[in-house]
């Protein structure tokens, strides 16, 4: 069994630089308390052991033994530790993304999948088999570090394409189903700028989409439908509501406190909105899911 290091957690600032392809760290931390920052490389970060919460852009996730979370470049993030946690960091630049040392035929599709990561509520694996695979991975990485063995830089690479492959699959199962890398980037644009602005419905109306993008209503429309398979208006009403879910479920927030975060003028516009879309309150789908209901 391995056993890490105990070495201090300094949270990357907003200013670090990646000067190698790739880096990795394993590390032991009680608390974290650098403020929200962000970095221009993409980070994987594994939750050995310990638990607390991962704040990511706008969202908060509970976080614990067996989580993964990527930060891709230019996210706001930080850790707050509430059990001592064992971290394990995979920091890799687009460079190598795009270099040959990931030996896949389409680093066109890998580059697109990892670029264009949404953060999904929760862990980034969606695949069952994927979680029992990907801690075997680290641990394995976590020995050829410390044992200095022959040909270890060798085998470090090899795990780590490796592990950057299985988070890229587990990301493809839940982008939109019609966006592929050959998509029009667009497309992706519209969609980045939608989940940035989720929080503020004046700049996701339609007339303020087009004024930005330059382009008409009628052609957005057109040309959302075909490339998303649904309407921007549904498209924006699913999202929102997978957020509030995510808020019901897995955060203390009061319901005036997602009244607020989201835009709606109250708590009624907000229990409407949440009735058409869950057909209960969001007062009640809290109370049935903290009750263990499986339904909900």
């Amino acid at each position: 069994m391995y056993k890490l290091s105990q070495v201090q957690y300094i949270c990357p600032m907003s200013d670090a630089k990646l000067y190698e392809p790739y880096s990795v760290s394993f590390e032991t931390r009680d608390e974290c308390p650098i403020q929200e920052h962000r970095h221009s490389f993409f980070e994987l970060v594994y939750i050995l052991s310990g638990s607390g919460r991962h704040h990511v852009n706008q969202h908060t996730f509970d976080y614990k033994s067996g989580h993964l979370f990527l930060i891709t470049p230019n996210d706001m993030h930080r850790f707050n530790v509430e059990i001592t946690t064992q971290f394990f960091f995979l920091r890799f630049s687009n460079i190598y993304v795009k270099s040959k040392a990931l030996q896949i035929e389409n680093i066109q599709r890998l580059e697109f999948i990892l670029q264009n990561a949404n953060h999904k509520p929760g862990c980034i694996l969606k695949n069952q088999t994927d979680k029992s695979l990907v801690r075997p991975l680290i641990e394995a990485l976590v020995r050829e570090y410390e044992n200095r063995d022959l040909y270890d830089q060798e085998i470090i690479q090899q795990l780590v394409n490796t592990l950057i492959i299985v988070v890229a699959r587990n990301i493809a199962k839940y982008l939109p189903e019609k966006i592929g890398d050959n998509s029009d980037d667009k497309i992706v644009s519209i969609l980045n700028y939608i989940q940035t602005n989720i929080y503020e419905p004046e700049k996701i109306r339609t007339e303020i989409v087009c004024k930005h993008f330059g382009i008409s209503s009628n052609y957005l429309g057109r040309y959302f439908k075909k490339h998303c398979g649904e309407t921007k208006q549904s498209y924006i009403t699913n999202y929102k509501t997978s957020l509030i879910e995510h808020r019901l479920r897995h955060s203390d927030k009061r319901i005036s406190e997602i009244v607020l975060e989201f835009g709606f003028t109250d708590e009624s516009h907000l229990n409407k909105f949440f009735k058409q879309q869950r057909g209960i309150s969001p007062k009640s789908y809290r109370i049935q899911f903290l009750n263990g209901n499986p339904t909900i």
